[in-house]
């Protein structure tokens, strides 16, 4: 649903506000004034809900929703598989370090990092 119930609240406060205004200069008790505007108030946060929810219907965009064709089904499934062989290249990758020190490896973390760099200078 659009917006939060702050947007409820505000549309009472200024229905309130509204009624509570235009009934002050007509000859009616402050009692009435108060509770009719309380009641036009407690309407209107009722009547939000519904002015939301057209709202949400009204931007609800069915394209960024749609179902995926069957090309992009298998475009999905071949991307987890290679999600997947990417998992096991990387185990099978953290197995080889296990037998080098730390400094070696913080030495190879360091020249991978200066190639990236400088690859984006060149960039």
């Amino acid at each position: 649903m659009f917006g939060s119930i702050f947007y409820n609240l505000w549309g009472a406060l200024i229905a309130f506000s509204i009624y509570f205004f235009m009934t002050l200069q007509k000859p009616f008790t402050p009692l009435r004034i108060i509770i009719g505007s309380f009641v036009v108030a407690l309407i209107v946060f009722f009547v939000m809900y519904l002015v939301r929810l057209l709202i949400t219907y009204i931007l609800f965009t069915p394209d960024a929703n749609q179902m995926h064709t069957e090309s992009e089904l298998e475009e999905n499934v071949s991307d987890e598989q290679n999600d997947e062989n990417q998992i096991k290249l990387n185990k099978s990758s953290t197995v080889e370090f296990e037998d080098e020190s730390t400094e070696d490896i913080a030495q190879v973390v360091r020249t991978m990092m200066s190639r990236e760099d400088e690859q984006q200078v060149n960039a």
